[in-house]
């Protein structure tokens, strides 16, 4: 499957939020402009309010030419709400609280009603069902019941982020695509039993070295995106409107290693108005079509590169997103692996390796409204941390990670260096060879977990996290048996290490190998 990008435009029909004034139809209007003047293929997906307005869908019918395709974006609003017979709670016609705007606002059997109405009026306007389903955020009970019933091929969320506008995604299959659980539809499945057969792609394109850790603010963590209006931090100028960060993203993105694929979602919703995505859009389409005519990048509609998903994968893959080189210059470096029953970040910083996130995936943790409502304006979709650098981090102490280090017998102290070589073996394990003075370092992630090969050189895993962490999480270190146990939100794992030991060394936990080999492995 490899390097792939949707296109993917989503249209609102109508913009409550103070302070905008906005034309909604000039970006629809233009991006297909845009969509035709590089002859690329696009996926749009209509609100239900954009949808009963013949100015959107007399446009599309119109100007669409083969290449693209139509789906739904599938957020509630009032007329969808009160077709289905649902009583309107919204502050506005569009409401983007979660307990409002969201399908996890409602009851399972609302969800279905609201399934039904959306699907009603596409059919009577289009003639067809839609293959393709996005949402910022969209319940396992939705997603099975829109496969079963009207066999929808794709779905889209939104990648991962802490409190953004209200809704957080932590810890899940961080980029690319996955096949969901029956009971969460941010949970990778593990099962074929479990395993909602419609391929989730996450949303926007994330920066791989920055994106994870930047500040939270009063609305949640800032968006260093290929979103055509992201701008970073506020200070930085990065993401979307960067044309440097665009170069350098779609570079890191797509020359990399990355395993079975490598995917960015392209395009714009038009709620934020065409003078503000404009600058972004126009520098990105010409980069994108350069990529496709040179054959490295297959741009593609979201149903398209789910059937391909589809046909080549019977379960979720394991995938890579590697960034060696650094925009800011400042000589960081990030690399995920990414496989159904884990991910993993590791992170160069100051010529330090770090594990600075490792989640573990049970299709069994269910999803918090799986079966209930939503009653707030906020909600959190999370995985099972076992090194959470942002969540644990507490201020004035040591960031949480497990640190690649030199043990004497007197001190145990980071191992300086660089990333020698990333490289993929088979499907699914990615070797990192990490240079140091005493040699080089040979870290293999695969689906099992890592395997660290020291070679000669006295190296340890200092795993350090504040005793003040976050208290969802509980950590029983248990050195005698050789791992540590979590308890996450009444959900028992275990991090093993199956060749070495665990050690207290002073105030710091230590992975110690044996004959110069260190395995770790997840067990759920």
């Amino acid at each position: 499957m490899k390097r792939i990008l949707n296109i993917i435009n989503f249209i609102r029909g109508v913009e409550p939020r103070e302070g905008r004034s906005i034309d909604l139809f000039e970006p629809v209007r233009e991006q297909m402009a845009l969509s035709k003047r590089y002859q690329l293929p696009t996926t749009w997906l209509m609100q239900y309010d954009s949808l009963i307005l013949p100015e959107y869908t007399d446009f599309l019918k119109e100007n669409m030419d083969y290449s693209h395709e139509v789906g739904m974006w599938f957020e509630v609003v009032q007329p969808m709400a009160e077709a289905a017979g649902i009583p309107w709670r919204g502050r506005f016609p569009w409401d983007w609280h979660v307990d409002k705007g969201f399908s996890v606002g409602y009851t399972p059997e609302e969800r279905e009603r609201l399934a039904d109405v959306f699907m009603e009026k596409f059919f009577e306007v289009w003639h067809f069902y839609p293959e393709s389903v996005g949402s910022w955020l969209m319940d396992a009970h939705l997603v099975d019941y829109l496969y079963r019933k009207y066999g929808i091929t794709a779905s889209c969320n939104c990648k991962d982020q802490w409190g953004t506008d209200g809704y957080t995604l932590w810890g899940g299959y961080w980029a690319n695509a996955y096949y969901p659980s029956r009971f969460n539809s941010y949970m990778p499945a593990t099962t074929e039993e479990n395993q909602i057969p419609v391929p989730t792609f996450r949303m926007l394109g994330s920066d791989p070295i920055y994106q994870y850790d930047t500040e939270i603010g009063t609305n949640g963590q800032c968006v260093i995106t290929f979103e055509a209006i992201s701008v970073g931090d506020g200070i930085l100028k990065c993401g979307g409107t960067s044309p440097e960060w665009n170069r350098w993203f779609l570079d890191t993105t797509y020359n990399s290693p990355c395993l079975t694929m490598a995917y960015i979602q392209g395009g714009q919703e038009n709620s934020f108005g065409w003078p503000a995505m404009k600058p972004g859009l126009e520098d990105q389409f010409p980069l994108i079509k350069e990529l496709e005519l040179s054959g490295r990048v297959s741009v593609e509609t979201l149903k398209t590169s789910a059937r391909r998903f589809k046909n080549e994968h019977k379960f979720t893959p394991a995938t890579a997103v590697t960034a060696l080189s650094d925009w800011q210059d400042k000589g960081r470096a990030a690399i995920w692996y990414l496989c159904r029953f884990h991910r993993i970040g590791f992170m160069v910083d100051d010529g330090q390796l770090t594990i600075r996130d490792w989640h573990a995936f049970n299709e069994n943790y269910a999803e918090p409204f799986l079966n209930t409502v939503c009653t707030s304006s906020a909600c959190t979709y999370d995985a099972l941390p076992v090194m959470d650098g942002l969540r644990w981090k507490v201020p004035g102490q040591a960031l949480p990670s497990m640190k690649f280090c030199k043990q004497t017998d007197t001190e145990i102290s980071p191992l300086t260096g660089e990333i020698a070589d990333v490289r993929e073996v088979g499907d699914n394990q990615l070797y990192i060879d990490w240079k140091c003075a005493d040699g080089i370092i040979r870290i293999s992630s695969t689906e099992q977990g890592m395997t660290v090969n020291f070679n000669d050189i006295s190296g340890v895993i200092a795993y350090n996290v504040p005793a003040d962490k976050n208290e969802a999480t509980e950590i029983d270190y248990c050195p005698s048996e050789a791992r540590i146990k979590f308890n996450h939100n009444g959900m028992a794992y275990k991090l093993l290490c199956t060749t070495g030991s665990l050690e207290l060394t002073g105030q710091t936990m230590v992975f110690v190998p044996d004959n110069n080999t260190l395995k770790l492995e997840i067990s759920c």
